[in-house]
């Protein structure tokens, strides 16, 4: 008599698969679909709110798109509609500009009603604190005062929203110093290189202090660095020394904040446009505290190509996200954060869309923390085809909803990811490795 293999006796025994205790992630396990949830190892699927405020025409105009795009008088269905998407996570700016009055003087109108219902909505908010402007009072980003006035506001902000624990201090410091004092086209408006360093070592001292500040009130604060992914290909048989360098001063921004060495060619380039070695001394004493992740930004256009003529061309996905996040990642060793991407034309953001998602799950694939995506923004913006430099009232079509809060084909899209992932954890099995609610204890990553 033929003896009967295990399957058989498997089968007779307990049944044709479906096994009791296979849903405790064995064969009948989850496999991470379904709509995002409120626990700490969700990946962190996000929108934003286009909040900045920087100041064009010598300081005469301020560009906020709160206002321009309606926000302001619309706060509440915007904010309902992150929660249509089945979104739990916004990075969300409140106006630093028409908050902060002056030292110790605060005008919450605005912020606590919003925050009441972010906090009512059940939204983790990623608080974003400056957002390419300041207040009138304070100036423009050469104010050597910044740090302390920023850090006042931040610790105020703290304060009065103890529930908040993700924040970006400092949005986009690299963008931020380059357009205000070596593009010339907000704030202060220069054209210079020590311009540029100026602000810069400004806008991270005060990203700095400011963390300082919240972790005295939230101890176990996560800092999501949103920073732009930027590179230049140039197209010359001898590469210029102009590109080589722009192509490492993308990081400096981040070099200072993460206390990383730059290289020599970059330290010469500060020492020479105003950074002295005090300063530099002072910003290579080590991180900020708390949980820090590295946030990249990515459009297309961000990456451009050089031609021998020295004329610019935007060049939309030539190494993309992945390929230039993993140049900083390799720098920095941090988690990761995908924190912005967009494109202006509605019918190609769904394609968009998802080649950015596949660069995500390609970055898990390879061993790299990314702790989440954002696409930004929850609504259209207003000219940033020319970078707000004019006020032209052009619509740009990069929201998952447009100014009349009607869905884009991009919504649905993102929608269609969240049925399919949006239950994955931020790293394999992160149900195991919780983001803790203990205070930020260790110096370094190991």
């Amino acid at each position: 008599m033929k003896q009967k293999g295990f399957l058989e006796n498997i089968k007779k025994k307990f049944g044709d698969g479906n096994y009791e205790g296979d849903q405790f992630g064995g064969a009948g396990g989850h496999d991470g679909s379904g709509p995002p949830i409120d626990n700490p190892s969700n990946f962190m699927f996000a929108t934003g709110i286009e909040c900045s405020y920087p100041t064009i025409q010598n300081g005469t105009v301020r560009r906020d798109q709160l206002r321009e795009c309606g926000h302001y008088d619309r706060w509440q269905e915007d904010l309902g509609l992150v929660k249509e998407m089945g979104l739990n996570v916004l990075r969300y700016g409140l106006p630093y500009y028409s908050i902060h009055l002056g030292p110790g003087k605060f005008d919450w109108s605005f912020a606590d009603l919003a925050m009441a219902e972010i906090k009512r909505l059940g939204i983790i908010p990623i608080l974003d604190l400056m957002h390419f402007g300041v207040p009138d009072w304070v100036g423009n980003f050469q104010n050597p005062e910044l740090p302390i006035h920023f850090a006042e506001y931040a610790e105020a902000v703290a304060k009065r929203y103890p529930w908040v624990r993700y924040y970006t201090p400092v949005n986009e410091i690299y963008v931020t110093a380059r357009i205000s004092g070596k593009d010339g086209v907000w704030n202060e408006q220069l054209k210079t290189d020590k311009g540029f360093v100026t602000a810069l070592k400004h806008c991270v001292a005060a990203s700095i202090m400011a963390n300082q500040q919240i972790a005295k009130h939230r101890n176990d604060c996560v800092i999501v660095q949103s920073e732009s992914a930027e590179y230049t290909h140039e197209l010359c048989a001898t590469p210029s020394f102009q590109t080589n360098l722009d192509n490492e001063l993308r990081f400096l921004s981040l070099d200072l904040l993460y206390a990383n060495p730059p290289s020599a060619t970059v330290a010469m380039y500060m020492m020479d446009n105003g950074l002295t070695r005090e300063e530099y001394n002072w910003f290579m004493a080590g991180k900020p505290p708390g949980y820090q992740i590295m946030g990249n930004d990515y459009y297309g256009r961000n990456e451009r190509i050089k031609l021998p003529d020295g004329s610019i061309k935007t060049s939309m996905d030539v190494l993309g996200w992945y390929e230039i996040t993993k140049d900083y990642y390799e720098r920095y060793r941090m988690p990761v954060m995908h924190t912005e991407t967009n494109v202006f034309e509605a019918d190609q953001a769904p394609i968009w869309l998802y080649k950015q998602w596949v660069s995500v799950l390609r970055m898990r694939r390879d061993g790299v923390p990314v702790l989440g995506f954002t696409w930004y923004s929850l609504i259209d913006q207003i000219d940033w085809d020319s970078q707000l430099a004019v006020v032209n009232n052009n619509v740009n079509a990069c929201g998952l909803y447009d100014l009349n809060r009607k869905p884009r084909p991009v919504a649905e899209a993102y929608k269609s990811l969240l049925k399919e992932f949006g239950q994955i954890t931020i790293v394999p099995y992160g149900e195991m490795l919780e983001i803790t609610d203990q205070p930020a204890r260790l110096k370094t990553q190991v």
